[in-house]
């Protein structure tokens, strides 16, 4: 059998997750660290995480994120593209 294309991409000590936006915009590949996932609690750490993010870099920037809509693993044959 093949591998699975489903596996999620593990970059160093990070997995990298796809966000959609309220506001239909998308980022791709954002690091969240290994040890947040997991658990009971599953990927949402990983949103919590990624929302911080997003005030970091709206209070650097000005330009404040919308709310997150979809958050999923990037799947590791995607992010090799």
């Amino acid at each position: 059998m093949g591998r699975s294309s489903k596996k999620p991409l593990v970059v160093g000590n990070y997995f990298l997750f796809d966000v959609v936006y309220q506001d239909g915009s998308r980022t791709s590949n954002r690091k969240v660290p290994t040890e947040l996932i997991g658990g009971l609690d599953g990927d949402e750490p990983a949103r919590a995480h990624i929302e911080a993010q997003d005030r970091e870099i709206a209070s650097r920037s000005g330009n404040p994120r919308g709310p997150i809509k979809t958050m999923t693993r990037t799947p590791a044959r995607a992010a090799a593209k």
